[in-house]
């Protein structure tokens, strides 16, 4: 009777949860349009600054192109075990992406901190505010675990570092991927993926399909079908995240601190149930 009872009360808790982040998420798009509509026009005696133009969708289209084949190629075989080499190759290729993407525009002459917004809110407040918006979005996240659960019969959604992290024998292998995981990850791939894949996007498409598709290539970057759709999820709130607080430091933080909560839940389940 009592387990009854709890079961119901957890059940109407979490449809409270889900709720709450549906009405959080819900205020926040009607902001941004509302923001949009209400914009002033701008004004002829300042310089227009410079925005992102053709040669930054050229390198948007080379990239998103070699993201597509990376995971065009890894349906095709089997999951490979990785290593800390595979790790410390990884993350010197996303950084010389990230360099590389800096440099060219500054080459441009664009100015980064006006479109990323480092500038525009203190970090104390990003993690405060990546928190909230964290915790809103969290039930979205487990909704579309739920649907993923269904589809692939119970099948488990952790990623390959999640296991590597597991395996690891040594507390500097563990330490490494804590850094690259929390840190490193989620600042590299919110430069890529928010900061420029999106802002091409929304230059040319607007925000509706810029966020679709960004959301669409974060999830599927990943390689890993049974995360797809949580990942499109949360990589949808990190552009509404990003896009309503004109900072990419909210959605990093947004990132690091899921990052880091997943590693903990996944990595130790006997403390933890899934």
């Amino acid at each position: 009777m009592f387990a009854g009872a709890s079961s119901i009360a957890l059940a109407l808790l979490l449809v409270v949860f889900l709720v709450l982040g549906l009405a959080i998420y819900t205020a926040i798009i009607w902001q941004i349009s509302a923001r949009r509509v209400a914009a002033p026009p701008a004004e002829t005696d300042i310089p227009p600054k410079k925005t992102f133009g053709l040669p930054e969708a050229v390198v948007a289209v080379a990239l998103t192109s070699f993201l597509i084949m990376n995971i065009a190629v890894s349906f095709g075989r089997s999951p490979v075990q990785l290593g800390t080499r595979d790790l410390v190759a990884n993350l010197l290729f996303t950084a010389f992406i990230v360099f590389f993407i800096a440099a060219f525009l500054k080459l441009r002459g664009i100015d980064i901190d006006s479109f990323a917004g480092f500038s525009r809110t203190s970090l104390k407040r990003a993690i405060s505010t990546g928190i909230i918006l964290l915790l809103a979005a969290t039930p979205l996240i487990m909704l579309a675990e739920v649907i993923t659960q269904n589809l692939f019969g119970g099948g488990s959604s952790r990623q390959e570092i999640v296991d590597l992290f597991n395996s690891s024998q040594t507390i500097q292998q563990r330490m490494m991927i804590i850094v690259l995981a929390v840190i490193v990850a989620p600042m590299a791939e919110e430069f890529i993926f928010r900061f420029f894949i999106y802002r091409v996007l929304r230059r040319y498409f607007g925000i509706a399909i810029g966020l679709f598709f960004n959301a669409l290539l974060f999830g599927a970057a990943h390689n890993h079908l049974p995360s797809a759709l949580p990942l499109f999820v949360l990589g949808a709130c990190f552009t509404l995240a990003y896009e309503w607080s004109g900072s990419i430091l909210v959605s990093m933080a947004m990132h690091a601190l899921f990052n880091g909560t997943q590693l903990i839940f996944l990595a130790f389940p006997n403390l933890f149930q899934q």
